[in-house]
């Protein structure tokens, strides 16, 4: 209970004592990610994919560091998250264009039409009903080989073949989207590429000021050809690599951090956490972390593996050296084997690093058998949201000379 003397900590203080985790976001870095995809395709406007309360890391401190950075364009999955970008960027850019991907829902248009927002259209029924509801911009997009959202084949041949569909329909955007961009060697790739030009060439002299896109995070690294006029990079700005078999070339952007709770021994022969299944032959040293599968770290990082799973098991940075995970991960509470580390090396209090710079995001994914995209998209509201601009991000979980890799 506070004393009428206790000042509240301020709501973004990065390391407050009440505080199990930690995520701090480098706005810095984001902008860097950005200008990268810039640099990439420098006749191309480079828009920017915020759903998912910006793939979990903050809709509206991120959707104002891009528009910092000179983005003009958003897209998003859903209206009521368009409407969350319309109101971040309130007074500062009212008028930028925000692309609802997953398309109109029936009776959906009235929301599209108070926060101006232009569903990306999926399907003849979906143009004819915002046709009927407002003449406003919208975007179309076509199903080039995903086989996912989008104008069928046989759509998009009436959709060309017939000026009907057109009349009264403001088109500011045509868009398809690639299923294979992180192989870029995929033959779907190049396919996708030639039946998306085809519908451009034929489409933009009837509706001259749309925009053609095509390229996601990785599709802006297959060549000019794919850039068209507009790309729409998502994970890739976070700092996650858009590529299965290549370097990440971006920034990170992320740290997640634990903090230690208790440092204890572990007798020789005796097992840690839940199902007693990580035990050791002589006696261990580990550290219990404030952060679990509530958190989003996944329990297939526990280690070793569970049942039915051939994850290899997660590690953290602490006192400059990768540690391995020891025993099953809880929703709040994760184990890690310090045997390796000096005593004394690591104390309460402590934060640990579980993802960033010394644990890339994309070997989190790797260890845990997922996406970096899930393990973004997945981290919990208890971690304490902190926005670095300005410099490295702080971690004082370790430092750059990392010690032995855990395999």
């Amino acid at each position: 209970m506070r004393t009428k003397s206790s000042a509240p900590a301020p709501a973004d203080a990065p390391f407050e004592a009440d505080a199990g985790g930690v995520l701090t976001i480098n706005l810095d870095a984001l902008a860097a990610n950005y200008r990268r995809f810039q640099d990439t395709a420098p006749h191309a406007e480079v828009g920017a994919v915020v759903k998912a309360n910006a793939y979990g890391l903050g809709l509206k401190p991120v959707v104002a560091a891009l528009a910092e950075a000179g983005c003009g364009s958003f897209f998003v999955a859903e209206a009521s998250e368009g409407r969350a970008v319309r109101e971040a960027l309130a007074g500062r850019a009212d008028d930028v264009p925000i692309y609802v991907l997953n398309g109109l829902m029936a009776g959906a248009a009235p929301a599209f039409i108070e926060y101006g927002l232009r569903p990306c259209l999926s399907s003849l029924a979906e143009i004819g009903e915002w046709k009927a509801a407002t003449h406003l911009p919208c975007a179309i997009h076509f199903d080039t080989g995903m086989n996912r959202l989008g104008l069928t084949a046989g759509e998009t041949a009436e959709f060309m073949a017939s000026n009907t569909w057109s009349e009264g329909l403001d088109v500011a955007l045509l868009m398809s989207h690639l299923a294979c961009a992180d192989d870029p060697d995929h033959e779907l790739n190049a396919i996708q590429r030639e039946r998306f030009a085809h519908i451009v060439d034929t489409l933009q002299p009837r509706f001259p000021r749309a925009v053609a896109s095509l390229a996601n995070s990785g599709g802006a690294f297959l060549g000019a050809d794919y850039h068209f006029d507009l790309i729409r990079p998502g994970i890739g700005l976070y700092g996650g690599n858009p590529f299965t078999a290549r370097d990440n070339p971006f920034e990170t952007v992320v740290t997640v951090e634990a903090r230690v709770l208790q440092v204890k021994d572990v007798p020789a022969g005796e097992s840690t956490g839940y199902g007693a299944s990580s035990t050791g032959e002589g006696v261990r040293r580990v550290a219990v972390l404030a952060a679990g599968y509530a958190d989003g770290y996944f329990r297939s990082l526990s280690f070793p593996s569970l049942p039915g799973l051939q994850a290899q098991g997660g590690v953290v940075a602490l006192a400059g050296r990768i540690v391995p995970i020891a025993g099953r991960v809880s929703m709040d509470l994760i184990v890690a084997d310090i045997t390796s580390l000096a005593e004394g090396a690591v104390s309460r209090g402590d934060m640990a690093e579980l993802v960033g710079r010394h644990v890339p995001l994309d070997e989190v994914a790797k260890r845990a058998g997922t996406l970096g995209y899930e393990i973004l998209t997945s981290l919990g509201e208890r971690y304490r949201r902190h926005y670095t601009r300005g410099g490295r991000i702080p971690s004082s979980a370790a430092d750059n000379n990392m010690g032995r890799s855990v395999s």
